[in-house]
């Protein structure tokens, strides 16, 4: 039957999830230095031992063999050492059992303090060694906490940092959430090992494809590269390691479920699946998809690629802020230079005319020299021509002017005078004259209200508005029968009036 220090141990090591002999181990360690605080074995080398079987505490102390004792916790006579060993001589060490009684009071509290510091050094240890083998894998865990921008992540056994340099911008988390992280580094500090994740990183697109796609995790299809802006864009380069395998629809999946599963837990992530190529141009080109591609030029010093495509797709190819040709170039590690197919016609170099043209140019005959000053000069002749020639229109416009402003033909007294209109004159003139000649010859509007004169207001209308007024103060309001009434007597107009109106016109 067990003691009840095994039980206690046994359960401790499964509450702690640590192995029976490392619990052992610690609470030896323990006794040691609780055993070590007593008076006895203050200077002793002592060690403890506790037998698995029964769970008695043993302890030994290492002692010299002389032949006469003079301290006995530290000797032992040569014949009671033979007794325990037959070959022993003198001056050699031994380890002898020494168990006290009782331990005191504070030699008990020293055990179960050390006791605790070792059970959580060995359970820091197996965190340590268990997170440590995990590096670069993808974990889940429950967002626990949030504390400066850090978000604190239950993998069960310990807490994972998320750091806000390894979380993606456009999530929000809150707590409770469970998450697919992957593990960046494990590392020992004072307080216990510390695992640090990562929602932003590349590798945590590689380890979701190996969990969806078995054509991945078997090594079938094998990614190339990965270039990712997380939380917007990712574009992976993917190849097959056997003949006859699509691994760009492996990774896709039949109606796309195997990625519509990835896009789902990167929250919405776009994410491009390219072939992978050995030949740079063309891994290239399909690293610029979904726009298409004229031609590929590479300059392999500079590791510089010049893309040419149709004018329509050169938005696509660069995409939105730039974003398509800066994934595409982390993707292929090349320097990527797109431009229109209109621009690099433009900027294609000019045909270098063969040398024996250039040659017969130089050796031309004299006269042909001759012939082409000539003909520059009669060409400089012209132009100094050209202004005398301008004159001539100022010269017809000053008689046209002249045209324009003769007196008008007076006419007899009983007839109003009219002028003119120089039709002729009309037709050649600039329009600048033709405005001025038209100013001078407009005619004064006017108006009907200056003609006529004042109406006359019969008497009878004056005082019948005053009583409207009074009638409208008095009673607050008029009945929609007067108010007809009144407005059919207000049309009513005095049409002898208008008749002497119109013999003034």
């Amino acid at each position: 039957m067990k003691s009840d220090f095994l039980l206690a141990i046994t359960q401790l090591s499964a509450e702690k999830n640590l192995p029976k002999d490392v619990v052992l181990t610690a609470v030896e360690a323990a006794l040691v230095s609780a055993y070590k605080k007593d008076s006895l074995f203050a200077n002793l080398n002592i060690s403890v031992k506790i037998n698995q079987g029964t769970g008695k505490v043993e302890v030994w102390v290492e002692k010299t063999v002389v032949e006469k004792v003079t301290n006995a916790l530290a000797e032992i006579t040569l014949r009671e050492a033979k007794k325990l060993k037959p070959d022993i001589k003198l001056g050699e060490m031994l380890m002898v059992e020494s168990t006290p009684e009782n331990a005191g009071r504070i030699a008990a509290q020293t055990a179960k303090q050390v006791i605790l510091q070792r059970l959580h050094e060995a359970e820091h240890s197996a965190i340590f060694e268990e997170f440590a083998d995990k590096e670069g894998e993808v974990v889940s865990g429950v967002v626990q906490r949030f504390e400066a921008g850090q978000a604190f992540i239950d993998m069960g056994r310990t807490e994972a940092v998320l750091p806000p340099a390894e979380q993606v911008r456009s999530e929000r988390y809150r707590v409770g959430q469970r998450l697919k992280v992957v593990l960046l580094q494990v590392a020992r500090t004072s307080k216990g090992p510390k695992v640090i994740v990562s929602r932003s990183h590349p590798e945590l697109i590689r380890r979701l494809f190996e969990l969806e796609v078995p054509e991945v995790y078997n090594g079938t299809v094998e990614i190339k590269s990965i270039a990712r802006e997380a939380g917007f864009r990712s574009k992976i380069a993917v190849s097959a390691k056997q003949e006859g395998i699509d691994p760009v629809g492996c990774c896709v999946g039949l109606r796309g479920i195997r990625i519509q599963n990835i896009v789902s837990e990167l929250n919405g992530e776009k994410i491009d699946v390219v072939m992978w190529s050995p030949d740079a141009a063309t891994f290239i080109a399909n690293a610029l998809s979904p726009a298409h591609i004229n031609g590929v030029q590479l300059n392999k010093t500079d590791q510089v690629a010049t893309v040419i495509v149709p004018d329509k797709q050169l938005s696509l190819a660069i995409g939105k802020e730039g974003q398509n040709a800066r994934l595409a170039a982390k993707l292929t590690g090349w320097r990527i230079d797109i431009k229109s197919a209109s621009t690099a016609e433009l900027e294609k170099p000019k045909e270098v005319k063969p040398a024996a043209e250039a040659k017969a140019v130089t050796e031309a005959a004299p006269a042909e020299i001759e012939e082409k000053e000539a003909s520059a000069a009669a060409a400089a002749t012209e132009t100094a021509k050209a202004p005398a020639e301008e004159k001539l229109p100022e010269e017809a416009l000053a008689d046209i002017e002249s045209l324009v402003t003769e007196e008008p033909v007076k006419e007899p007294a009983g007839k109003s005078a009219t002028v003119a209109e120089p039709i002729v004159a009309e037709i050649l003139m600039p329009p600048q004259l033709r405005r001025q000649a038209a100013a001078q010859s407009k005619t004064e509007l006017r108006f009907a209200e200056d003609i006529l004169a004042p109406r006359r207001v019969k008497e009878t209308e004056i005082p019948a508005k005053s009583n409207k007024m009074k009638k409208k103060k008095k009673g607050g309001f008029i009945k929609e029968g007067e108010e007809g009434i009144k407005a059919k007597k207000g049309r009513n107009r005095d049409y002898s009036q208008v008749e002497d109106e119109e013999e003034l016109f």
